[in-house]
Formats: structure tokens, sequence, C-alpha cells
């Protein structure tokens, strides 16, 4: 019985998708719930898995097509019988030859698939040091792009050869090219689709926004101490959670927010739409882009919640499993930008949102206090938001109810 391999449902704030990966190939047997394909949107990569056990007889949609929502993109036989055994696949296994032996990738290494192979001699890795987690110790392309190369332990200096030939050199820069000294060399990638979407929206805001930003300092060293004296008992109390920074600024924002509902709001033509509630999207980096997963009801968590779901999306977007609905949405963001080492920076906004919170590196710093100069560690804060709903008084009032609250951490949990 052949199945039609459909492109999942796509909600309405993503238009199209791309196919990313293939990770069966026609001939393949596969069992239910195996990873058929990765397509990726503007947003995530959506993963599709088999309905049924059987083998896959066509694909329709082969890697870069551009697929619309319910479109067929392969078709599955569930009552054949692939050409791999039960539970593995042709495309997850060694390459096989002509006397249908099994060939091991790279001399003793173990076999590998061709896709493993290939993405292996473009990142120049020896497959012979990577792990492989199929079956039988068979190398996935998974397992190529998780390589982690071990550390070099120094050694004492080998006695030279008579005649030694100088190796040449390498360097790793971005985009997988390993260069010899003096080498000029380019290389041309296509944008994925999630970076072209990226590139598009942020153009889009700074020709279609009044964008403005404001900034203020915040001495930290009260939040640093209660940090300190609690962090442990914090862990053990809540299960390992660990007490951030994050948990605080979400919460002094949401209070900020109820104080200051424009900047909780959004414009939808010329109609400003308040929100009662407060949607706090968290700007997570992964290897593909920048993605916001949504802390929904965010009033009604606690900062121990909320450092424990900031902590499940960030494994979520390293790993690509965040959905759709995970990322959809929000009234207000904020970005940390000081996890990279950023003194200070001008966020953009995340439309159709008016503002976004920025964070920034903590530095010690001499600060005048009750007439002395102390050294406090500090952060900047900056502001984005769309100067069309929103004042410079109210913009830089909610920064100060931020600072506020962030240097008497008392007021957010008494809500003052």
């Amino acid at each position: 019985m052949l199945i039609d391999i459909k492109v999942p449902a796509f909600p309405e704030s993503v238009q199209e998708g791309e196919v990313a990966t293939w990770h069966k190939q026609v001939g393949d047997s596969v069992q239910r719930d195996d990873l058929l394909v990765d397509v990726e949107t503007d947003k995530v990569v959506l993963e599709v898995v088999a309905a049924q056990s059987g083998v896959l007889v066509e694909i329709l949609k082969e890697e870069g097509a551009i697929l619309l929502s319910g479109e067929v993109m392969a078709r599955l036989d569930s009552s054949a019988t692939g050409s791999a055994e039960a539970g593995s696949t042709q495309s997850d296994a060694a390459e096989v030859d002509e006397s249908g032996s099994l060939e091991a990738a790279d001399g003793d290494a173990a076999p590998a698939s061709p896709a493993a192979r290939k993405l292996a001699d473009e990142k120049g890795i020896d497959l012979a040091a990577v792990v492989g987690s199929g079956k039988d110790g068979r190398i996935t392309k998974e397992d190529v792009v998780n390589f982690v190369p071990a550390p070099v332990t120094p050694s004492a200096p080998a006695t030279p050869a008579a005649n030694p030939t100088p190796a040449a050199p390498q360097e790793s820069v971005d985009g997988g090219l390993n260069l010899s000294a003096g080498e000029r060399i380019e290389k041309r990638v296509p944008m994925t689709r999630m970076r072209a979407r990226i590139a598009e929206r942020l153009l889009d805001v700074t020709q279609t926004t009044a964008m403005l930003t404001t900034f203020n300092e915040v001495d930290m060293h009260r939040i640093m101490d209660l940090r300190s004296q609690f962090k442990e008992q914090f862990s053990s109390v809540h299960s390992g959670t660990r007490l951030g920074f994050m948990g605080f600024f979400v919460r002094s924002a949401v209070e900020a927010l109820k104080r200051f509902p424009l900047v909780n709001a959004s414009l939808d033509g010329s109609d400003i739409v308040y929100h009662g509630y407060q949607d706090i999207g968290v700007a997570v980096s992964s290897d593909r882009g920048l993605v916001v997963p949504v802390l929904r009801d965010v009033d009604q968590m606690s900062i121990a919640e909320i450092e424990n779901k900031i902590a499940e999306y960030g494994g979520k977007a390293r790993d690509g499993k965040l959905s759709i609905d995970e990322i959809t949405g929000g009234t207000f963001t904020i970005t940390n930008g000081g996890v990279f080492g950023s003194l200070l920076s001008t966020p953009i906004l995340n439309p159709p949102q008016s503002a976004i919170l920025g964070m920034h590196t903590i530095k010690e710093r001499p600060v005048a206090e009750d007439g002395k100069v102390v050294i406090r560690p500090m952060m900047n804060l900056a502001l984005s938001y769309d100067h069309r709903i929103i004042d410079g008084r109210e913009a830089v009032l909610f920064l100060v109810a931020i600072k506020d609250m962030i240097e008497n951490p008392a007021k957010i949990l008494l809500e003052i």
C-alpha cells in the first residue's frame, strides 16, 4: 500500500518551507517513527517521520526544493521489504561494493554513510576519530555534524628526520574552509531559509518603523549578592534549577509592562492593539541563527519556572527542536548580548512588537554613591522602541522602572 509523505501544515505566519536533508533514500527500509526528512522554514526545522513501516519508493521533492503546506514529498510502500536490514538504512550504513560487502569509510575507521563521508571531506574531519551512533557503530551525518575534535596533548619533541618535509600550517575559518598559509580561497554558499528570512525582517524593521533607542545603566551588586547568597539553596529546592539574572530581568519587565501598557502594545495598521497579558520572548542564539522562544503568561510564573523554561528553550534551540508554536507570538522581547561580551548595542525590534530590551556585559566601574567613589558591577541597558506609538517619556520611565527594580530586588517580589 502506497502512503503519501506530506509537508506538515504550516501556521499562518509561515508561507513555505524547503527540503533541508533527506535522512532516507529511495529503496531504504524504514520503521514507524523513523526520521525521514528535515523541512526548514524561516522559523524552525520540522522533522517529518514515517507514519508506518515500509520502504521509501519515491522522493518527489529533492533537497533544496520549495515546499507548500500539505504537498506530497515522497511515497512509502508499507507492504514492501527494503534493501537494508530492518531498523537500518543504506543512507546511514557503509557503502556497499559490487560484491555486496560493506566498505569501511576510511582505512580502519568504522563504516560511514555517503552523506557522512561527504561532510567529513568538506570539513577535513578524519572519520577514524568519529564515534558512530548508527547500527554496528556506523557513522551517520549527524555524528560528523556533532563531532568535536579531542584536545591536542603536548608531547616531547621527536628526533627530527634526516630530510623532513614541512607541513603547511592549516587554519580553520568560518564556512568550512581549510586554508594553507598565503592561500586566497573564497567559498560561496546560499543563505539558509532562516538566515534569509532574518535578513529580510531586520531590513524591513529599519525601513518601516520609527525605531529609537534609549539607554541607562544599572548597578548589579545587590542582585549579584542575592544570587551568591541563595544560588545553592535555590538549586537544591528547585530540583537543580540554576539561578541566573534572566529570571530577575523577566520579572522586572513584567511589572514595568503593567505600568506602561503602550510598551506591551503593537501596531496593526492604524490601530494600537493593547495586550492584557505579558508574553515575553527571550532571544537565544543557535547554530542556524537567532531564535526567540516565548514565555507565555509570565506574570503567573515564578523566577524558578522562568529560569527552568529558558534553560529548556536553550537546549531545544541548540538541538533544533523548537516548535513553531514556541517561537510564535510574544508582546515584548529581551535579548542578552552580554553573554558574548557586548558592552553596548542597539537591539532591533521584533515586529509586530513595539519594544525590545537589550542587556549587556557586567563591568566593574567607579561610580559616585552618597558622595563617595565606589567600585560597582555595572550593566548597560538599552530599550529600542517604535516611536510611532511610544513617546520618549514612556520609554525612559519604563527603563528607569526596570533599573529601580534590579537595583532594589525586594521590589520585584513585593511588586512595588
